[in-house]
């Protein structure tokens, strides 16, 4: 991948090591590849249990499901859903899991809220109504799907009718094995000066491996120094029901054959290294399966990926991997057709090493850092698909149909995250962060909050305590000798730096010009006229347009009371002309906006030039912002009509794609405020529609048709990501929620007494 990848947070779902079988292999060689070629990126698994007693799994296996057990897989579901769990792969064979054809992963798969990737080891050509049943659900409860061999990929579409763009054909891994000589690997295994054959996986019947014993004295006649290793330990299920017969069968056939002297067997379950070892010192591998329908193979991958000169019967992986001349094809159940096959390599020894080259070429596309980079790239495919396939979500597919109603004011947040400091920035989950502390930003937010909340009536005590408590934290932010409002604050109420951000200082001034305008607690309004009067002058010297118009809208407030004050005036003239400058160098007709880029808190330049324009009649302040609001409006408004904020990973540079996510409150509620205010400048009910859809964002008119408010709560989410959102409810967030029900209802009751008095 060209850019790092956004998704850091994946859970891999199968069987898993210590447990011996193939699946098991995969998912723990798919996981340690991602993870490695990705280190930012946590992975962690939920390994499928088929013993009571589980398996002892590396700290990688984070829960475990029990493969009979219906409610295991639902709990497995709760614990990604609470976690921070990114997207799913689901690794697929119908045996793996429990019910008829594996159907209980069904009730996983309904229950997490999550992107699924779906790899598919088998594909049946000829499913039986279960295993149909099965596929057709995966397909309805998977983002995408995953195979190994391009027959798999034709079968999905064909007899399961799962839409092409949807499949993802991406190779089975292998180990990075450089292309040597076998007889550097001899001596380990006592076979130095013998032409090695070698079969290695769980032993089980289906294998095929006595038909290359029923070969051996063919192949012995012609090359006497051959010997073939047969690597695996007995499938553990095979094991259980039969124990040893079939490798005792294969034993006792190699010495009814005469040839007892010439099969090794490894009766064991072997390290990645000592694996390697085994392929580096094999001539020739054989993979005699002897069911046509295998879609894709471990072990055939493998050695293809190392170099190896194959023999196979063609099932459908080997028939796909080893043509263009890249292996050899034997009938199934045929030993005379593999012994022509291994003599035929052994006395063209120039033929035998043009096959393997082509093969360990073919190979490098198949080492598993570049199989790691494909899977990452069907994640973000998965998550950038928007759709997270639930039964929660499956009901909100209709967004645009749906009733919005506003919710009640529910403050029980906002108390729970507030103390006798101020207000603390972040939340784990609806639980105050302590250890992010406070910050006067928030504050700032905060303040003016509780000063709409007054003003419409409400003076709890709780509130009035509130305010105080907001406004304390505000006088001390503001240091008397750098005449500059310090921003963060830990714990411990130790400021951590020297001066804020000149964003945040014009923040605390918005929130005391509020008070000013606003509040009628005299006590508030003197101490808020003296951090006004002191912090004002420093703004002069700023250069960042939004701590213009943050200024801007304090002023604005002032003014509401102090309207002849000139120099406050001045001040205002002075910053919206810097604004409507800004506007003219770096707007065009497709571009109508006041930077190169857009960025954060977007909709605040607009609205600080719509309230200037109409306060002062400047009819060009107003034009500039009324404009500019209606063209971020409108590139803000996705195809189905809803609000879609551009989001803070990349935002939108002029000639660039803009950024989808992360999605934040902050900037429903800047277009709420500046709507609401080209409302009152224009009473084009054009922009109340505008403010009303920009509020149904947080109630779950959006990308994903969830809502951000969380109504038990009363706080809301920080975030809305490209396939889930972000739980935790810090202040910023649940405070631009609160400000933008406050200013929706006040501006509501306005609206209501105008039309009364028309009618009176």
């Amino acid at each position: 991948m060209d850019t790092p990848p956004n998704t850091r947070h994946i859970a891999f779902l199968g069987d898993y090591v210590p447990r011996r079988c193939g699946i098991a292999t995969f998912t723990a060689d798919i996981c340690e590849a991602v993870a490695a070629e990705f280190p930012a990126t946590q992975c962690i698994v939920g390994s499928v249990n088929d013993r009571p007693e589980g398996y002892d799994y590396p700290e990688r296996v984070r829960f475990e499901l029990a493969e009979q057990e219906l409610d295991s897989y639902r709990r497995a579901a709760e614990f990604l859903n609470i976690n921070n769990v990114e997207v799913v792969s689901v690794q697929h064979e119908f045996g793996i899991y429990g019910g008829d054809a594996g159907r209980h992963l069904l009730s996983f798969l309904r229950e997490v809220r999550k992107p699924v990737v779906t790899t598919l080891h088998t594909v049946l050509s000829e499913p039986n109504p279960d295993q149909r049943m099965v596929m057709e659900q995966l397909d309805l409860l998977s983002n995408r799907f995953i195979v190994m061999a391009e027959r798999g990929r034709n079968m999905l579409e064909t007899i399961y009718g799962v839409a092409p763009e949807k499949i993802d054909l991406i190779p089975h891994g292998v180990i990075d094995m450089p292309f040597i000589d076998s007889n550097f690997y001899k001596d380990v295994f006592g076979v130095e000066g013998k032409t090695v054959l070698l079969t290695f996986g769980l032993l089980s019947p289906n294998k095929g491996i006595e038909y290359v014993i029923e070969a051996l004295p063919a192949i012995l006649q012609r090359h006497p120094n051959v010997v073939y290793i047969v690597l695996g330990a007995t499938h553990p299920h095979l094991l259980a029901r039969e124990g040893e017969a079939y490798r005792r069968k294969l034993e006792k056939l190699a010495e009814e054959r005469g040839v007892k002297n010439h099969v090794i067997f490894h009766n064991r379950f072997v390290s990645l290294e000592e694996l390697k070892e085994f392929i580096g010192a094999a001539d020739i591998y054989i993979t005699p399966y002897l069911n046509e329908a295998q879609v894709t193979s471990g072990t055939l991958a493998y050695t293809f990926g190392a170099g190896k000169a194959i023999i196979s019967t063609p099932y459908w992986h080997a028939q796909e991997l080893l043509s263009g001349e890249r292996g050899v094809l034997v009938p199934f159940r045929d030993a005379q057709a593999i012994a022509e096959g291994v003599n035929h390599y052994l006395s063209n020894p120039t033929l035998m090493t043009a096959m393997r080259k082509r093969a360990w070429k073919a190979g490098r596309e198949m080492i598993w850092p570049v199989v790691a980079r494909r899977y990452m790239e069907s994640f973000e495919s998965a998550r950038a698909s928007l759709s997270v396939p639930s039964m929660e979500t499956a009901a909100v597919r209709t967004i645009e149909n749906a009733n919005y109603p506003w919710p009640p004011l529910k403050l029980d947040h906002l108390f729970k995250m507030s103390d006798h400091t101020g207000i603390f920035q972040h939340a784990i989950y609806n639980v105050p962060n302590y250890h992010e502390g406070y910050c006067t930003d928030d504050t700032a937010r905060a303040f003016i909050f509780t000063v709409l909340l007054r003003e419409m009536g409400d003076t709890s005590p709780e509130v009035n305590r509130l305010a105080s408590s907001y406004l304390a934290f505000l006088w001390y932010a503001f240091d008397a000798n750098t005449r500059r409002f310090r921003n963060f604050m830990n714990h411990h109420r130790e400021w951590i730096e020297r001066a804020g951000s000149e964003d945040s200082h014009a923040r605390a001034l918005w929130a005391v010009g509020t008070a000013l305008g606003r509040s009628r607690d005299e006590g508030h309004r003197n101490l808020c006229a003296l951090l006004f009067q002191r912090g004002l002058p420093p703004v002069a010297r700023f250069s960042s347009p939004r701590a213009w118009a943050f200024a801007l809208l304090a002023i604005h407030e002032y003014l509401r009371t102090f309207a002849g004050d000139r120099v406050v005036a001045q001040m205002r003239d002075v910053l919206a002309g810097q604004l409507v400058g800004l506007y003219r160098a770096n707007s065009s007709p497709g571009w109508q906006w006041f930077e190169r880029i857009v960025t954060y808190d977007n909709a605040k330049l607009s609205h600080a030039l719509i309230l200037s324009g109409h306060w002062t009649s400047n009819g060009e302040m107003l034009e500039i912002g009324l404009s500019s609001l209606r063209w971020l409006l409108e590139a803000q408004t996705a195809e189905g009509g809803h609000f879609a904020p551009i989001g803070c990973h990349g935002f939108w540079s002029q000639g660039g794609e803009k950024a989808r996510f992360d999605q934040q409150p902050l900037e429903a509620h800047a277009m709420i405020s500046a709507c609401l205010e080209a409302y009152g400048a224009t009473h084009d009910e054009y922009w109340q529609s505008a403010a009303r859809r920009c509020f149904e964002w947080f109630l779950g008119r959006n990308d994903l048709g969830q809502p951000l408010y969380d109504p038990t709560t009363g706080g809301c989410r920080d975030a809305l990501l490209q396939d889930h959102l972000n739980q935790n409810q810090g202040a910023e967030s649940s405070l631009a929620f609160y400000l933008s029900l406050a200013e929706l209802t006040r501006a509501a009751s306005a609206e209501s007494t105008v039309l009364q008095s028309f009618a009176a």
